[in-house]
C-alpha cells in the first residue's frame, strides 16, 4: 500500500512537468502503432481540435444546461448527427453519455423497467444476448438485479437466432445483437434479431459502440454489412461511442432511442429533499463539458468526407494485416468487415506467439474462443503493418509456437 499524502506545500508547475513526464516513460509508445486497443487515433490535427476544443470548455459542466447553453447546443447538435448517421426517424431521441458502458446500462435499465410496467408479476428480467455481446451487459444487470442469457454462436461467429429464440422466456426483457461484436469483429444478423424482438414485443438493443461512428462509412466505401440501425424496424436503442471512432476525446458516449417513450424510461427526477427538483438523462450528474464540446468539433472538423477518409485507411490497414497474417498461416476469425479482427490457427499456439510478440515491443490482445490475437485498428497502426508481419515470421520460426494452447486473458474496451 503506498503512503503517499498530500505535500505539505504546493509544488511548482516545472516539476510536476518533469515528474509526469517520468512517470510516462515506461508506458507503452502507441503513437508507433504498438497498441491493440484503448487508443482511437484519426491524425494529429483532429487531436488537436478535440484537445483544444476541450480546454476552451475545461470547466464547464453538462449538468448544468441552465448555466451552459453552449453545451445544450453542443450535445443537442452531436445527437442529431448520429441519429441522422444511424436512419433515427423524426420520432428518434437520444443523449451524450460518458462511454459505453453507461450508455449499455441506461439501455438496460430502460428495457427492464419497461418489462416491469407492462408485466408487474413477471420474475427476475433477464437479457437475452449471444456469447459474443459485451460484458458491459452483464455489468448493468449485476447492478440493476437481472439475469443474463448467453447464447453459442454460429459458426460464423455471429449470433445464432434460433439459439436465441429458444433461450427466451417470459421473463426476457431484451434481446442483444451487436454491430460489431468485439471479439471477432463480425456484424449480428440485426434485422432477424430485431424481428424476433418485434414478434415478442422485447426491447431490441444494438451496441454499435464500436461501429456506430464506422459502420456507416465502411458501408458507402462497399463494405458488405447489413442493416443495423434505425432503418430496421425492431431496433429500440443503439449505442454508439463518440470516444472510439468518432475520434473524440474520452468521455463521449451516444444512447439513441426510436421513439419518445423509449427515451423517457432514460432519465432519473427526484425532487423529495430541501434543494428540490432533480433530474439527468443520464447515470451521472457531472459531466465534462470539454467532452461534449470536444465531440462538437471534432465531428464538424471531419465532416462526412473527412470520416470516409480516414475510414477508408482502417479498412485498407485492415486488409493488409489479414492478407500477411493469412500468407503465415494465421487465417482471420470469421468475417468481419470494420475495424476489428481477431486471427489465430489451431496448429499453433497463439499464447506463445502473443508471448514472442510482447518479447518485441507489441501489447498483445487475445481471444479464447478458438485461440486467437485480436486487433482493433486506427490510423497508428497503418505506418507498422509491415513491420507487425516481419515479427510476426520471425515468432513462427520459434518451434513452440506449434503446440496448441488457450491464450492469455481477455481485456474489452468499453
Amino acid at each position: 500500500m503506498t503512503t503517499t499524502k498530500l505535500p505539505d506545500r504546493g509544488i511548482a508547475w516545472p516539476e510536476l512537468e518533469r515528474q509526469l513526464k517520468e512517470a510516462g516513460k515506461h508506458d507503452v509508445d502507441w503513437r508507433n502503432g504498438r497498441v491493440p486497443m484503448f487508443i482511437h487515433y484519426a491524425g494529429d490535427d483532429v487531436l488537436e481540435v478535440a484537445k483544444k476544443a476541450y480546454l476552451m470548455y475545461f470547466s464547464e459542466n453538462g449538468l448544468g444546461g441552465r448555466a451552459f447553453g453552449s453545451l445544450v447546443k453542443f450535445e443537442t447538435e452531436v445527437v442529431a448527427m448520429g441519429l441522422d448517421l444511424l436512419h433515427g426517424g423524426p420520432e428518434a431521441r437520444g443523449a451524450m453519455t460518458t462511454g459505453g458502458t453507461e450508455s449499455i446500462f441506461l439501455a438496460v435499465k430502460c428495457a427492464r423497467d419497461r418489462a416491469l410496467a407492462r408485466n408487474p408479476g413477471m420474475g427476475t428480467p433477464q437479457i437475452v444476448m449471444p456469447l459474443s455481446a459485451h460484458p458491459a451487459f452483464d455489468k448493468a444487470a449485476w447492478f440493476l438485479g437481472m439475469k443474463t442469457v448467453r447464447v453459442p454462436l454460429g459458426a460464423d461467429f455471429c449470433a445464432d437466432v434460433d439459439a436465441l429464440r429458444a433461450a427466451l422466456t417470459p421473463e426476457t426483457a431484451m434481446l442483444v445483437g451487436s454491430a460489431p461484436a468485439f471479439p471477432h469483429g463480425v456484424v449480428d444478423p440485426i434485422p432477424q434479431i430485431a424481428a424476433l424482438a418485434q414478434e415478442r414485443g422485447i426491447w431490441m438493443h444494438v451496441d454499435a459502440c464500436v461501429g456506430g461512428y464506422f459502420a456507416p462509412f465502411a458501408r458507402e466505401l462497399g463494405a458488405d454489412i447489413p442493416d443495423f440501425d434505425f432503418a430496421v424496424d425492431g431496433v429500440t436503442s443503439i449505442s454508439a461511442d463518440l470516444h472510439k471512432y468518432g475520434y473524440t476525446a474520452k468521455g463521449a458516449s451516444t444512447l439513441f432511442f426510436a421513439d419518445p417513450e423509449s427515451f423517457a424510461l432514460m432519465g432519473y427526477a427526484f425532487d423529495n429533499w430541501p434543494r428540490g427538483q432533480y433530474f439527468t438523462h443520464t447515470l451521472v450528474g457531472t459531466r465534462a463539458g470539454g467532452a461534449i464540446a470536444a465531440a462538437w468539433a471534432v465531428m464538424n472538423y471531419l465532416g462526412r468526407d473527412g470520416y470516409l477518409r480516414v475510414t477508408e485507411r482502417v479498412l485498407a490497414t485492415r486488409r493488409a494485416m489479414q492478407a500477411g497474417l493469412d500468407r503465415l498461416g494465421l487465417p482471420t476469425l470469421g468475417q468481419p468487415e470494420l475495424s476489428v479482427f481477431a486471427f489465430g490457427s489451431p496448429e499453433r499456439d497463439m499464447a506463445a506467439i502473443g508471448r514472442g510478440l510482447g518479447a518485441r515491443g507489441w501489447i498483445v490482445g487475445y481471444v479464447k474462443e478458438p485461440a486467437g490475437i485480436h486487433h482493433m485498428l486506427n490510423l497508428t497502426h497503418e505506418p507498422v503493418v509491415g513491420r507487425y508481419l516481419a515479427d510476426v515470421e520471425e515468432v513462427l520460426k520459434d518451434k513452440a509456437t506449434r503446440a496448441t494452447a488457450v491464450s492469455g486473458s481477455v481485456v474489452a474496451e468499453y
